[in-house]
């Protein structure tokens, strides 16, 4: 479910591995995706990137949901060092809070 204040979103989704690389993402709901393409417009980064300030758990960072054809959403890279410190396992879910990042 996504709460949409002062341009940011709370959701929960399972955290998934790129292919058989060490990559690992959350894919941002549809519908938060839709909200997200509606504030930024076309002021995206390269790639069609969007700046955020992500929270999950104790643990808050910056980085860029990318769009994905395949997830049909953006999708949110989850690095090694929050996984360790939040104790996230590939296929089960993470509370996230993701923040637009202006400027």
């Amino acid at each position: 479910m996504s709460t949409g204040r002062a341009q940011g979103w709370s959701f929960s989704a399972p955290l998934w591995r790129w292919r058989e690389g060490s990559w690992h993402f959350v894919t941002v709901p549809q519908a938060v995706s839709d909200e997200v393409d509606e504030a930024v417009g076309d002021a995206t980064g390269g790639f069609g990137s969007v700046r955020v300030e992500v929270t999950v758990g104790a643990t808050v960072w910056r980085t860029s949901l990318f769009p994905s054809t395949e997830e049909a959403a953006y999708v949110l890279p989850v690095k090694k060092a929050v996984r360790t410190a939040e104790g996230l396992l590939e296929g089960e879910p993470a509370q996230v809070t993701v923040r637009l990042v202006t400027g």
